[in-house]
Order: C-alpha cells, then structure tokens, then sequence
C-alpha cells in the first residue's frame, strides 16, 4: 500500500489543514484482523475549532484524496486509515463517533503512538495518562517496532 508515499503526502495535508502537528514515530506491526501488509501506525495530535463529527468529515475527504475506497469490509486493505481517537477529554458515543476509542487500550500500534504524543493526558474512562496505560499494556503478543524515519 505504499506507506512511504502515503504517510509523508497525508502529514502534509493534515498540516495545511490544521497548522503544527504533534507527530509520534511511526510503528511497524503486523496486520491485525486481516491477511496483508504489515501496518504502518502514528499518531498525529492537532488543534482545532472544529467539532468531532467536523473533524471526522476533513478526515474522511483527506482518505479519499488518498485512494482510500470504503467497502462493506471493514479489514480491507487500505491506502490510508485516519481515525479520530480523542478529542480532550470528551466523552461521546454517537454512531460513527465513539470518543475515546476503545481501540486505545486494546492495540500496542494504537496506544504507544499515542503515549508518544500524548502521554500526560488523561484517559477519560480511567482516569489515567496514556503513558501510565503504555506502561501496564499486557499484550505481549502484540508486536511492534519503530521505524526509521524513511517513511516520513
């Protein structure tokens, strides 16, 4: 799928958008819930005025810009995958908006990016940072390693 050229032309158009970018490292891990590609994971932190379900729209058209094609299968391969995880400490479950996302404490390669980030902030259902969360994940079957900076 590309992830070198896909990674660096999407942090691109998330700047434009949204000015400064918080950008962790990018993690490698094999693909979860399909057969394909490895996955490549980073979490991008941004400021915005706009609301979530706004900012799930911009997100959506920046994915289709990228070729990305939604399918009834929801583990399709995929060019680009952009999911809001947080928004502050909102709490929100509203159709396609689950806010935090459960995946956050379920998946290394959605967590520890996350931790890179945002460690300091709090989980909104636990009350603890997402660091502290990083710290006691206990999936050791889940795998991941930095990649150098040649995707970026």
């Amino acid at each position: 799928m590309a992830p070198e050229n896909h990674i660096p032309r999407a942090l691109r158009d998330l700047e434009a958008l949204f000015g400064e970018l918080q950008v962790s490292p990018i993690y490698e891990s094999e693909a979860v819930g399909l057969e394909g590609d490895n996955f490549h994971n980073l979490v991008v932190g941004i400021y915005t005025d706009l609301s979530p379900r706004a900012l799930v729209v911009e997100l959506r058209k920046l994915e289709a810009r990228h070729g990305r094609r939604r399918t009834p299968d929801r583990f399709a391969s995929r060019t680009l995958d952009i999911d809001l995880l947080t928004y502050g400490d909102q709490i929100v479950d509203d159709g396609p908006i689950q806010l935090p996302r459960d995946e956050i404490v379920k998946y290394a390669f959605v967590l520890l990016p996350l931790s890179d980030v945002a460690g300091d902030e709090l989980h909104p259902h636990s009350g603890r940072t997402y660091s502290q969360l990083w710290e006691a994940f206990d999936q050791p079957d889940q795998y991941l390693w930095r990649v150098e900076d040649r995707v970026r």
